[in-house]
């Protein structure tokens, strides 16, 4: 039997938290019924009854297949943040300047090169000279 208590409870702390998380997660525009602090509140001092509410009556349903949703009204289209490794412009960004760094540090080393091989070239031979 406490096997049983402590497996309600467990699913009610899981269910709670998958609630809280889904609350504080949501978009400004899919908060129904009422303001997403209150939802916070019925949620942590109600974790069952709050955690259902919220899930049935305080959040707007996922757009179906058929692009309605669940509400019956036509969905919206969200326009959400693209990920950085998703966007091509930024890959192509990065893509840029990676290549122009590439660049100047195969010149900076070119430059060196070039100064180092004009100052043997101008050092007098070390072989040339007599032992003392």
């Amino acid at each position: 039997m406490a096997r049983l208590y402590v497996l309600l409870f467990l699913v009610q702390v899981v269910l709670a938290v998958c609630a809280l998380i889904s609350c504080l997660s949501a978009e400004d525009g899919q908060v129904k019924a009422l303001p997403r602090m209150i939802w916070v509140l019925v949620i942590l001092f109600f974790p069952v009854v709050g955690s259902i509410a919220w899930f049935v009556a305080g959040r707007e349903r996922p757009t179906g297949p058929a692009g309605v949703t669940g509400s019956g009204g036509p969905a919206a289209p969200a326009r959400r943040p693209v990920a950085p490794d998703d966007d091509p412009d930024f890959l192509a960004s990065l893509d840029k300047r990676s290549r122009d760094e590439d660049q100047e540090r195969l010149r900076r080393w070119e430059e060196d090169l070039r100064r180092r091989e004009a100052e043997l070239r101008d050092r007098p031979d070390d072989r040339d000279r007599p032992e003392v």
